[in-house]
């Protein structure tokens, strides 16, 4: 955002929440998991241990119940940034999004930007 600046574009950022995509389908990031944890070698699936992949896979299924099936949250915000006369730094899509990006959003883009 910053490096565009210096060539007169300025740049919003969306900051999307837990939506429901094919990227956050459960099946597919279990599928590419187990894929992945299988061609592990003994040694580290033992270092991790299989409690670690039973925690892991509650808590993908967890997270899935938290991802917002509503994805106009997300276009309403690209719509704002690409329409308005002056956008935002930032946006934020989500509650999850408010609640986690919401200390930088009171402080002014500059702050941030440099933090």
């Amino acid at each position: 955002r910053i490096e565009m600046r210096h060539f007169g574009v300025k740049v919003s950022t969306i900051e999307p929440g837990y939506f429901k995509t094919l990227i956050t389908s459960v099946g597919n990031i279990e599928k590419s998991f187990l894929s992945i944890w299988e061609k592990l070698p003994a040694e580290t699936k033992a270092s991790y241990g299989q409690n670690y992949l039973n925690e892991f896979l509650v808590s993908l299924r967890r997270m899935e119940k938290a991802c917002n099936p509503n994805l106009r949250l997300v276009t309403d915000c690209m719509e704002h940034a690409l329409t308005c006369r002056h956008p935002r730094a930032r946006y934020s899509a989500g509650w999850d999004a408010k609640l986690l990006y919401i200390p930088l959003s009171y402080l002014p883009s500059a702050l941030t930007d440099l933090l």
